[in-house]
């Protein structure tokens, strides 16, 4: 998927495909009074510095933070000046995070869910940071055979990444325990595809935006859960082999088993 250059070609590509489309702005493009959108929007700021009036709240917007507004949602950034401003903003379809959503896992819920005292405002930790920009990277790097599944993989991972973190607000030991049992699956996966060739921390830390320490530690976590599901996985044949031995022994039918 192509980064556009602006907010209007973000817009219109995302309901023309009724999925979602990207922008990566430096700039502003013009001055805008308050406004809504017929899409979801998520701004994820890169520079910071300015304010964001979000349904008469004022956020002041630091590094790191991200906004989400729904399409029913007023807004503007307010403070414009020559200032560079650079963000990646994302125009969703509001039908299409409700077909990717499940009966368990609800991905349009930092849409529409606003319970009383509800902020706008996300402050991502570094680790979310780097997380967020993987998925954009790997969206906007997708192409040939399968970018749609990609695409999609890459954009629900993301969702679940913010929903996530709208919940840590609420429910924070619940979000990291999830968080991090994702990074362990993630990790794991990667080091069964690799198993063939030699793999440092280092590796894993620039692979998944992780720090070191961070990657040393969920790493071994996954490589302990793969060690114990080897062990089980390697009983359970011994267990498997040894009873049909026995029984085509015992039972007299040898044979009957292609010995």
């Amino acid at each position: 998927m192509n980064e556009l250059l602006s907010c209007r070609q973000a817009m219109e590509n995302c309901m023309a495909t009724q999925t979602f489309a990207i922008a990566h702005l430096y700039k502003e493009e013009k001055t805008m009074d308050m406004h809504i959108h017929d899409c979801h929007e998520i701004y994820y700021s890169i520079s910071g510095g300015k304010q964001f009036l979000i349904d008469n709240k004022i956020y002041t917007i630091e590094p790191g933070d991200i906004f989400i507004i729904n399409q029913y949602e007023s807004h503007k950034i307010t403070q414009v000046d020559k200032m560079v401003h650079e963000r990646i903003v994302l125009s969703i379809h509001p039908e299409y995070t409700r077909r990717l959503s499940t009966a368990q896992t609800d991905l349009d819920a930092c849409f529409s869910d606003r319970a009383e005292g509800f902020s706008h405002r996300i402050p991502l930790n570094k680790e979310q940071q780097n997380r967020f920009l993987y998925y954009i990277s790997k969206i906007t790097d997708a192409g040939g055979y399968g970018q749609d599944l990609v695409e999609q993989t890459a954009f629900t991972e993301l969702l679940l990444l913010i929903n996530g973190a709208v919940r840590t607000i609420h429910l924070p030991e619940a979000a990291e325990s999830r968080t991090y049992n994702h990074q362990v699956d993630d990790i794991l996966a990667y080091i069964n595809l690799n198993i063939a060739f030699p793999i440092t921390i280092e590796q894993l830390s620039g692979e998944f935006f992780l720090s070191a320490s961070y990657a040393d530690r969920i790493s071994a976590q996954a490589t302990m859960l793969d060690h114990t599901a080897n062990v089980e996985a390697t009983k359970a044949d011994t267990y498997n082999y040894n009873g049909l031995y026995n029984n085509a022994y015992t039972s007299g039918g040898i044979f009957d088993y292609g010995f």
